[in-house]
C-alpha cells in the first residue's frame, strides 16, 4: 500500500474548476495518511516577458502579496483545521513550477484538477498532461466533468 506524506495540490484561485473537485480528494488523502498538504498557486512571470515592461516595477510583488493573502483566506475557508497545510505562491510557467515545487518539497503525490481538453490544448498541451509526463511522483488528475 502506498503511503503519501507530502501532497501537492496545484490550484488556480481564479478558476473554481481547478480546485472544486480536487480539493476534497486532497484533504481526504491528507487526513487518511496524516500527510502534509501543500497548496500551490502559480502566478505568471511578467518580469521575464516583453509584456513586463508595461507593468509598474513593483507589480509582481504586489500580485504575489495579493495572491498570498487570497490563498491563506482560501485555506482558512476550505481546509479543515486538522490538516497541516503549507501555502505556496510561486511565479513562472505553470507546469514547470508544479514539477519543480513537487521535487523541492519531495512530494509523494501531485493532485490537479483538469478540464476536458479543447483543440488548443491538443496543439500546445495542457498543464495537467505535462505534469503527468514530467513529474517525478504519482499524479492524480481529477476531471471537472
Amino acid at each position: 500500500m502506498t503511503i503519501f506524506k507530502e501532497i501537492l495540490l496545484a490550484i488556480d484561485l481564479e478558476d473554481k474548476n481547478s480546485w472544486e473537485k480536487a480539493l476534497p480528494f486532497s484533504v481526504s488523502y491528507a487526513q487518511a495518511f496524516d500527510a502534509k498538504l501543500h497548496i500551490l498557486t502559480v502566478l505568471p512571470d511578467f518580469g521575464m516577458s516583453l509584456v513586463g515592461q508595461y507593468f509598474p516595477a513593483d507589480y509582481e510583488e504586489k500580485m504575489r502579496k495579493k495572491a498570498n493573502k487570497a490563498l491563506h483566506e482560501f485555506v482558512n475557508i476550505h481546509v479543515p483545521e486538522n490538516v497541516t497545510v503549507q501555502n505556496i505562491v510561486a511565479t513562472g510557467s505553470v507546469y514547470e513550477t508544479i514539477v519543480n515545487m513537487a521535487e523541492e518539497i519531495k512530494a509523494d503525490l501531485i493532485v490537479l484538477g483538469a478540464h476536458r481538453p479543447e483543440l488548443k490544448d491538443y496543439l500546445i498541451g495542457p498543464n495537467a498532461s505535462r505534469v503527468v509526463r514530467h513529474g517525478h511522483c504519482s499524479v492524480l488528475v481529477i476531471r471537472d466533468t
